[in-house]
């Protein structure tokens, strides 16, 4: 008995996803089951010889993946990600017809406007288009958060909250895009991207910024195939003791590093810049110049990104120096932060870089006179339409911070208190 249970080895009881280490969609589905920490098992089709006997167990072949079997037996192929999330058990419509307040986006800012407007009282709705956390949400470690002495990664920030929130009444609906938002006889009516509509009192906009798109050679076509953006945590064991590039210079991509450390030969830190103190934290820059297998490349650019069905090498320039071509086995970009907000541009103020104006910003705009037809001014965090909050990243002026987000989230449902008491 002793021998057997040392041998024993239960089978895997969760969802297991079968298919090919280089195809995107297997990459977002990862990503996706990863963002909402469930837990799964990963087949490689072309290196497990267990992945092609559970295939032959269900009614798709090779030509049908990424397949997904989830535990109480549903089988699907290639899903998408509604597909995925109804398949989970996750919410992806509304419950109800109106609500005090939608939030829109899941990140830290988004997070705590859920949770305090339950907690409130407020009917309170958060949607979100991807999996929750934001950009936060994909941090390998989050070691400057207050109450958290020994760090967490993004996502158990986000699935705490996430929870935190549901439990004190808040509906969680993902994965949704909101497409549209206008206001009818006072409401404001969100449409989305599968043509429904959701009626709300007051709306607050926490859309947070996405990473820039690179447009070197190469990294379009191997988009999910060996180039990521962000990601690392999902696709580090795949890096097993092979070289890996990341660009960027801020503390994701400094936490990518420290976590990518632990499983790929060699880290190199593509920066434009001299160094990393302008734009990284002062305990990530000690640890990471601590780790032997992590080297800054400064004044560098990638140039090019090269390979087949996917990425093989990149090929990196320094300043005053010729192009060379390196060996990479996957590369991460952490760049630039662009706002989530083309879509709310026809009906809230943005600054020139497309970040919402809120409160005394919005007074200072020359466009405010014609804009804003309330006799009061605005809130702190309003925009320029009575009862549309924002907060977070996406909104000018805001602090590039978790707990900066999380405070502007909670202060907002103080505003929003006061729009519905009018």
């Amino acid at each position: 008995l002793a021998s057997w249970q040392a041998t024993y080895r239960p089978a895997f009881a969760g969802v297991r996803l079968i298919g090919f280490q280089w195809s995107p969609l297997s990459h977002e589905l990862k990503d996706f089951l990863s963002g909402y920490m469930v837990g799964y098992q990963w087949l490689d089709f072309e290196k497990d010889a267990e992945a092609a006997k559970l295939l032959a167990t269900t009614e798709y072949g090779p030509d049908d993946l990424p397949v997904v079997i989830c535990p109480d037996g549903q089988v699907a192929s290639r899903p998408d990600k509604l597909d995925l999330a109804r398949h989970l058990g996750i919410q992806v419509a509304a419950k109800q017809e109106l609500y005090d307040v939608v939030v829109i986006g899941a990140g830290p800012a988004g997070l705590a406007a859920a949770v305090y407007g339950a907690s409130e009282g407020l009917k309170t709705l958060i949607i979100e288009r991807q999996t929750p956390g934001g950009q936060a949400g994909s941090s390998s470690r989050i070691e400057n958060y207050l109450g958290f002495p020994t760090g967490l990664s993004g996502a158990e920030l986000a699935h705490r909250a996430w929870t935190q929130a549901t439990r004190l009444g808040a509906e969680f609906m993902a994965p949704q895009e909101v497409v549209d938002l206008c206001v009818k006889d006072g409401y404001k009516v969100l449409t989305l991207s599968d043509k429904t509509e959701i009626k709300a009192r007051a709306v607050v906009l926490t859309t947070g910024v996405s990473y820039r798109v690179l447009t070197a050679p190469g990294l379009d076509r191997l988009s999910g195939a060996g180039v990521y953006y962000g990601a690392a945590r999902t696709e580090a064991r795949s890096c097993s003791n092979q070289p890996v590039y990341i660009i960027g210079g801020g503390n994701s991509a400094g936490q990518a590093a420290m976590y990518l450390s632990t499983y790929a030969s060699r880290v190199f830190i593509v920066i434009r810049g001299e160094s990393l103190a302008a734009s990284m934290s002062a305990y990530l820059i000690e640890q990471i110049s601590q780790t032997p297998t992590i080297e800054l490349l400064p004044h560098t650019q990638v140039r090019e990104a090269c390979g087949g069905n996917s990425l093989e090498a990149v090929v990196i320039q320094r300043d005053g120096q010729e192009p060379a071509k390196h060996p990479a086995r996957a590369l991460f970009i952490f760049i630039g932060a662009k706002p989530s907000t083309e879509w709310i541009g026809h009906l809230a103020l943005c600054d020139a870089k497309g970040y919402l104006l809120t409160g005394r910003d919005l007074v200072a705009d020359p466009r405010y006179g014609t804009s804003w037809k309330k006799e009061r001014e605005p809130y702190l965090l309003e925009t320029c339409v009575p009862g549309l909050f924002a907060a977070g990243d996406g909104r000018a002026g805001a602090m590039a911070r978790v707990a900066s987000a999380v405070g502007e989230g909670s202060m907002a449902i103080k505003f929003v208190h006061q729009y519905l008491d009018e």
